[in-house]
This record gives C-alpha cells, structure tokens and sequence, in this order.
C-alpha cells in the first residue's frame, strides 16, 4: 500500500533542498576566503591609467636585448643567468599567496655572467620580482621559482 504524498512531505523536500545548499555555499565560501590572499592591484582605475605607461617600459626594455635566466640551486638560493657581463640584480621575493612575508634579496657576482642570492630561500614557490642594471639602465622580470 502507498502512502499518499502530503504537505510533510512537501516540506520535508524544501527543508532538505535549502539545507543542502546553505551548506554548500558556506563551503565555498570557507575554501575562498581562507586561499584568498589579497589583491593584486588596490585601485583597478588607477592601475588601467599606467598601462600604457607599463607597455613603453617593456619596449624599451626589449630593445636593451638583455635575457635572465632564473633558477634556485640546491642550497635554495636564487641564481640570475644575464647576457650582460657586470651586470648587478636585485629582488624581492614574495609568497603568490601572500601568505609569508616579502624577502628582500641582495645578489653577489658569481662571474661575470651570474648573479647569487646571499640569502636562501624557504621551501615552497615564491615569485620573484628582479631588477638588473648595468650603466643606468634597468631590465625587470617576474619569476616563479619552487
């Protein structure tokens, strides 16, 4: 014999379909605010008027014709492979989650092609920010190294 369908029943659905996706949504939620690690820009408009300012900077540093090779050594300290002999680096690496603070790096001259961070890096991914000069003029690059 069957039951016949009732207003419980209705209920019961509704109540169990809304409780589902409350939680679903409280889950979600939790998992981005929790690997959420900040902004990449804080005023977008202000960050849309440097653009063009940003796309002339990396012509011209196009034409310097200057590469970087980026790598981490055993020791995890940070080597800079530059085709441009006496050439002198700095970077700060940071966590792509923010989750531990900036380490400032500061590089020595291995020979006159490579450049060696005097501090180690902790275990995990990092990106590095990294300026080379050499004669007032500048070549920048983002790395991600692990």
């Amino acid at each position: 014999m069957t039951r016949p369908f009732t207003g419980r029943h209705m209920a019961a659905i509704l109540v169990g379909f809304f409780a589902v996706v409350l939680a679903v949504n409280v889950t979600m939620a939790r998992f981005a605010i929790g690997t959420f690690g900040g902004t990449v820009v804080d005023n977008s408009y202000v960050a849309s008027q440097k653009f063009n300012g940003w796309l002339a900077e990396a012509r011209r540093q196009k034409t310097l014709g200057w590469t970087a090779r980026v790598s981490i050594d055993p020791a995890r300290h940070a080597l800079v492979a530059v085709d441009a002999p006496g050439a002198v680096a700095r970077a700060v690496a940071r966590h792509p989650l923010g989750r531990a603070a900036d380490i400032p790096l500061r590089f020595v001259p291995v020979d006159a092609w490579h450049l060696r961070s005097v501090q180690a890096l902790p275990p995990g991914r990092w990106t590095l920010h990294l300026t080379v000069g050499r004669g007032g003029r500048e070549m920048r690059l983002m790395e991600i190294v692990r």
